[in-house]
């Protein structure tokens, strides 16, 4: 009879301990997204769920109008253009990007980043442009502008209108690397002591400066992106860069497992809407 109460007692306790913890335990991503999706829709009840890949542009709508004007002539035409060019023109082995990827590199930005099982590790889009150079006997790009970015533009330009598919395939690796991408999101960092989470899901619409705040649901779908500050068209993990500068962080480096495993969460989250890119924005 004491044993019997003891093993009461003590699965009692287990129970307790993994619900004051869930931390311990491994989310369900899909559980995660219709979560963030739900609290949006809520947050901004009137915003149709689609308009989110237009960024801070669904919430505010005198910003919206100037940005529509720009993109009838958009800056980041001759990035698509010159992205193709060089997506197109063959390696000195002769073969060219399109021989590293599915579909050979058309219409699949979409997928990306995927986990991919072999290496153990997520994959970026970016970061398989350089594989593939490197693959083929060239030398890697730089990360966060210049030939990358472009490259990335015209491959995002051709999957304009695909739904995002990012998948998190049942292996413990995968969903550790999920994980480890959700607790960057909402964890907080610098000086400042931000979390992504405080500016994008807690404050979108705020104005923070002169500029106003844009929800994190969606954000990713418009990447690579040519922002005014920048005058160039540059890619995400610049963009995360820049973002813990902000906060008085320092930043990781660009396609580090860190923001690897960040964009994983995050492109996640925006599962079932629409690739966009590349945009324009401030």
């Amino acid at each position: 009879m004491r044993k019997m109460l003891l093993m009461v007692l003590s699965l009692n306790l287990c129970a307790s301990i993994s619900m004051l913890a869930p931390s311990l335990a491994i989310a369900d991503a899909e559980a995660d997204r219709e979560a963030f999706v739900a609290y949006f829709k809520k947050q901004f009840s009137t915003v149709p769920y689609e308009d989110y890949v237009n960024g801070v542009y669904a919430l505010n709508k005198d910003a919206r109008s100037q940005w529509e004007a720009i993109e009838e002539f958009p800056p980041y035409e001759i990035d698509v253009e010159e992205g193709q060019k060089l997506f197109e023109t063959p390696f000195k082995n002769g073969k060219t990007y399109a021989s590293c990827f599915d579909n050979d590199g058309i219409a699949i930005r979409q997928n990306f980043p995927y986990f991919d099982v072999k290496s153990g590790e997520v994959h970026t889009l970016e970061q398989d442009i350089n594989a593939c150079r490197e693959k083929n006997g060239e030398k890697p790009l730089k990360w966060k502008k210049g030939n990358i970015a472009k490259i990335s533009a015209y491959m995002a330009y051709t999957s304009r209108d695909k739904i995002i598919n990012v998948v998190i395939p049942d292996d413990p690796r995968a969903k550790a690397a999920y994980e480890e991408g959700k607790k960057f999101f909402y964890a907080k960092r610098g000086q400042l002591n931000f979390a992504c989470a405080d500016c994008h899901i807690y404050s979108p619409g705020r104005l923070i400066r002169t500029e106003t705040l844009s929800p994190a649901l969606g954000q990713v779908t418009h990447f690579p992106v040519y922002r005014s500050k920048w005058g160039e068209i540059g890619t995400l993990h610049r963009r995360y860069g820049g973002c813990n500068k902000q906060v008085r962080a320092k930043p990781f480096k660009a396609q580090s497992r860190q923001y690897r495993n960040l964009e994983y969460f995050h492109t996640y989250m925006s599962n079932g809407l629409p690739i966009n890119g590349p945009g324009v924005r401030k």
